[in-house]
């Protein structure tokens, strides 16, 4: 019983502050204006995510089923493309260069725990895209993870270390090599 009794008081520590618990709360409420949105409606789902502090460059293609968890942790530069279905688990910064393309089912996850410490606490590593960077579908990208500039994440490919500019990462784990 008193294993229980720890486990509860490990979880209340590890609470949001409330400015985030507030915001994550909007955040849901609005979440519908965003995810109903018609598809070509990319400048207003563009606009919405600015109110919540999202970095949003110009003509920006972001469609309405992707799920974004924070999006004031999210920056996307000049004429990036997010597709259908993709997931931005943005505990922690995510920044996708100009041009890169995040393709439907991708999911960028920007946070996880340390294993080592037995209250787990949550660590933010951020995430950043390259620009030309094209993660295809269903791929993962890992907390803390570099995909460089014009690499290549292949579909279903698993990167929880860095994808050198220029390279093709395929595979789980992911193997590296130069693009031809």
């Amino acid at each position: 019983m008193s294993l229980h009794i720890d486990v509860y008081a490990n979880r209340r520590q590890r609470k949001w502050d409330q400015r985030t618990q507030a915001a994550r709360v909007l955040w849901a409420v609005c979440l519908p204006l965003f995810r109903f949105s018609p598809r070509p409606l990319w400048a207003w789902r563009a606009w919405l995510l600015r109110r919540f502090g999202a970095q949003i460059g110009q003509d920006v293609h972001i469609y309405p089923t992707v799920r974004i968890t924070m999006p004031w942790h999210l920056r996307v530069d000049n004429f990036a493309a997010i597709g259908d279905h993709a997931i931005l688990y943005a505990l922690g910064p995510i920044h996708i260069a100009a041009r890169a393309t995040i393709s439907q089912y991708a999911h960028l996850c920007a946070g996880t725990h340390d294993w080592r410490d037995p209250e787990r606490p949550l660590r933010r590593l951020p995430i950043h895209i390259g620009a030309d960077a094209w993660v295809c579908a269903d791929a993962f990208v890992g907390p803390g993870v570099h995909i460089g500039q014009a690499a290549i994440l292949g579909a279903r490919a698993v990167a929880m270390k860095d994808l050198a500019p220029g390279h093709i990462g395929t595979g789980n784990p992911m193997q590296s090599r130069p693009a031809k």
